[in-house]
């Protein structure tokens, strides 16, 4: 994809990553560290975050078609190779929120335990002895999952913020003046309001 209606693609598209990675970000974190936004917001979470990922290359891609067509400057090469560190970051959020999705989906199907504090199921195999609930396991592992989930949501917002501020900064560096400009007057002698 190089042109939206005109104008380069990358700079429409710029708007994808810089909305689906952070929001990404926040509901990965949320369904890693609650139980009950996991229950409710897994799925969604999963399907954004792939949406996010899929937003990376095209965006970047649509730069690199741009980056062509563009003066060489030192501030537009130093944009383009901070773009370069999105996707490590964007397939961080999508495999977290899919590792959340298929533990939160594998522990809804264990046995539920009765009223009596009894599994369901009284028999367990020896084959299934590693299937069974370890308190202490799963608490581990929701902390180590909670850990990565928050390292991953940071890394990516801060990635999307810095290479967000560079493309600013390449696209309007001096493009500007600090004053503002009287308009032009129109052609029959009337400024335009």
């Amino acid at each position: 994809m190089t042109e939206i209606n005109g104008l380069p693609a990358h700079v429409l598209l710029v708007h994808l990553v810089v909305v689906l990675i952070p929001l990404s970000a926040l509901l990965v974190v949320l369904v890693a560290v609650w139980p009950a936004a996991r229950q409710r917001l897994d799925i969604a979470t999963t399907a954004l975050s792939v949406a996010a990922l899929a937003s990376v290359p095209l965006t970047t891609d649509a730069g690199d078609w741009l980056e062509h067509r563009l003066p060489r400057t030192p501030l537009l090469r130093i944009h383009t190779q901070l773009g370069d560190t999105m996707l490590p970051w964007a397939i961080g959020l999508a495999v977290v929120a899919l590792l959340i999705l298929v533990r939160n989906r594998a522990t809804a199907r264990r046995p539920r335990v009765a009223s009596g504090g009894e599994p369901a199921t009284v028999e367990i195999r020896d084959s299934d002895r590693h299937h069974r609930p370890d308190p202490k396991r799963d608490k581990v592992l929701s902390a180590a999952i909670a850990v990565l989930a928050v390292v991953v949501a940071v890394g990516s917002v801060i990635t999307v913020y810095r290479i967000g501020d560079s493309g600013a900064r390449a696209a309007w560096t001096g493009q500007f003046s600090q004053q503002p400009i009287a308009p032009a007057p129109s052609q029959n002698g009337v400024a335009p309001s």
